[in-house]
């Protein structure tokens, strides 16, 4: 799948450095994802999907599916490429997946981020409670949001 000048493909073992470095600009204040917890997503068969401009990794996000629900990782775009809709395609593919097995799909969002609320409300997504103190070690908190199960 391919949007303008960027490439969508699924995430790939030699990706999980750029993954690093992507939370390590991203999210300077918690605890980013380490190049093992990638591999290990990768290794679990869990659903990740890459966001690519020129070859270069520029985004991703990722999915874990059982039999009576699903979760969102996490989706992830490097600064200069957000808001050009690069994120929202990410999810889009991400809550494809998840209709065609018809469940419910959740996830976490740091309640001082606007542009991906806004974007969760966009796709279906309502907030269903609060975690204080998710986000660690800045102790932001974080909603849960969550979506129903929707047939294709």
């Amino acid at each position: 799948m391919t949007t303008g000048t960027v490439t969508f493909a699924p995430l790939r073992h030699t990706d999980v450095p750029r993954c690093h470095e992507i939370e390590l600009a991203l999210f300077p204040g918690d605890d980013p994802w380490s190049e093992n917890a990638f591999h290990s997503e990768l290794d679990n068969g869990n659903y990740y999907i890459g966001a690519y401009a020129d070859d270069e990794l520029i985004g991703y996000a990722g999915l874990a599916v059982s039999q009576y629900e699903a979760s969102v990782h996490t989706i992830a775009v490097i600064g200069h490429w957000q808001g050009r809709g690069v994120g929202k395609t990410l999810l889009k593919d991400l809550l494809a997946r998840v209709d065609e097995i018809n469940v419910p799909v959740y996830l976490e969002v740091r309640t001082d981020n606007e542009p991906a609320i806004a974007l969760y409300k966009a796709h279906g997504f309502d907030q269903l409670g609060l975690r204080r103190r998710y986000y660690q070690p800045s102790g932001a908190d974080a909603y849960t949001m969550g979506r129903p199960a929707q047939s294709v």
